[in-house]
């Protein structure tokens, strides 16, 4: 009995959680708004709050240290986590053809709110911070605990439109448009990488991989 309560518990806070990430973000409708990014906050939150209350093996967390060398050696896997990484080097070349060199100069100014660019150390620590933040929130929690309640791909379709929604940013519509479109790609592969895996970890590496070279490829663009 006192396992059941557990569990209803646990898919209690999941809905819950899972609820007040998606309304959070929707106040990204208003681009200059800034309390989207709190879902992120929600998510880390609801992610520890669900494992503590579901009593989770640590096998069985979706956020393990140990064996990411097993990991990477399942099928595949290496090569969904390089995806983020060419897409995110193609995206920038054909965006800046598309629009002139536009597209660099808006993904600095979506991101400079919370990143150092002069600051070479400092930016390091936010990149890897902020990609295992996002990943324990929409692939941890969001993806991992709420495919125990839906199907999968309504978890990742939903989950990766919310992450994409949550990177809006002003600017023109096309441009903007193009940007969004990118960051749901990479939503999805992250989302892969977490159902091959079951741990938000190895996702966080691919993100971080992919910020890193973003990063590197925008100081050639503009900065």
């Amino acid at each position: 009995m006192k396992e059941l309560g557990n569990r209803k518990g646990s898919a209690a806070i999941v809905r819950i959680g899972i609820a007040l990430m998606l309304a959070l973000t929707a106040t990204k409708i208003v681009p200059a708004s800034n309390i989207a990014g709190y879902s992120v906050f929600v998510g880390i939150a609801f992610f520890f709050v669900t494992e503590a209350v579901s009593r989770t093996p640590d096998p069985e967390s979706g956020l393990r240290f140990r064996g990411v060398g097993k990991e990477l050696k399942k099928p595949d896997v290496l090569l969904w986590m390089a995806l983020p990484s060419v897409r995110g080097i193609l995206t920038l070349i054909v965006g800046n053809w598309l629009f002139g060199g536009a597209f660099a100069t808006h993904v600095v100014g979506r991101t400079s709110a919370f990143l150092s660019f002069d600051q070479g150390l400092w930016l390091v620590v936010q990149l890897a911070l902020g990609a295992f933040g996002e990943e324990i929130a929409y692939r941890g929690f969001f993806l991992g605990k709420g495919m125990k309640l839906f199907p999968f791909w309504l978890c990742m379709l939903v989950s990766s439109l919310a992450f994409a929604f949550g990177h809006l940013a002003s600017g023109n519509l096309w441009l903007v448009a193009y940007d969004v479109a990118g960051v749901f790609v990479d939503s999805l592969i992250y989302s892969m990488i977490y159902y091959k895996t079951s741990n938000c970890v190895m996702s966080t590496l691919a993100h971080l991989l992919a910020n890193a070279i973003s990063i590197a490829a925008l100081f050639l663009f503009v900065l």
